[in-house]
């Protein structure tokens, strides 16, 4: 993997973490909340997956990672909306 490419996902995922940090002050609660932490894990995820692990070029490989990740995340989804379904 070329420096470049390490450099600008390393800057994602700090500018992600960033977000994440401002996302955390916000008052919590909510679908938007829920949903906009699980975005900002889901971007994250893949970034490693992609670059870091470089899956960029395992097609295979990195739509099954992918897949994975969004189905976790949407579990994680129904399990934060289930309180709140209530």
């Amino acid at each position: 993997m070329s420096p470049a490419r390490t450099y600008r996902a390393w800057g994602w995922l700090v500018a992600l973490s960033l977000g994440s940090t401002a996302l955390s002050l916000l008052p919590q609660g909510g679908w938007a909340f829920g949903i906009a932490v699980l975005v900002l894990a889901f971007v994250k995820a893949r970034v490693i997956l992609l670059d870091y692990l470089n899956l960029r070029g395992a097609p295979s490989w990195r739509g099954g990672f992918v897949f994975a990740t969004a189905v976790t995340l949407l579990v994680f989804l129904g399990l934060y909306a289930a309180p709140l379904m209530s």
